[in-house]
């Protein structure tokens, strides 16, 4: 199997599903949720990073997670450059995942965490499949 970006594309294109393109959709929506939610609730924001504020700058963080996610949402939503908006959300992902483990355990927020993850490291694979902008302004050459 051809590992470079078109042959990934090339792939994902011969094996798409409405189904993928659902949760797609609904991961981006997951996201525009949480960002908004960080956005109206920035409180619950300061008390979640509170274990490990030393280590990064509190507003920083704040507005890279809250534009990462409302736009990094939108972008996926309509599969607009869908891998770079998930790379884009890694290391945010990351960070959810790791908190868990300095502060205190969430289980809950931990596996949901570890499953929208799971879920974007999948389309940082598969992309934006061929119900997406991206496939459209390919083919639109």
């Amino acid at each position: 199997m051809d590992t470079s970006v078109k042959g990934l594309n090339k792939w994902a294109n011969a094996h798409t599903n409405y189904w993928l393109d659902a949760l797609r959709i609904a991961l981006g929506v997951f996201f525009i949720y949480k960002g908004a939610h960080f956005i109206t609730n920035n409180q619950d924001f300061e008390d979640l990073i509170s274990p490990v504020s030393n280590f990064m700058g509190g507003m920083l963080t704040f507005h890279y997670i809250a534009a990462a996610h409302i736009m990094g949402g939108i972008m996926i939503i309509f599969g607009l450059l869908t891998r770079w908006a998930i790379i884009a959300q890694l290391p945010i992902l990351a960070g959810a995942i790791l908190i868990n483990f300095f502060g205190q355990m969430n289980v809950g927020n931990l596996l949901l965490a570890l499953v929208i993850f799971g879920i974007s490291l999948f389309y940082a694979f598969y992309g934006g499949g061929k119900h997406s902008a991206d496939y459209y302004f390919k083919m639109e050459k």
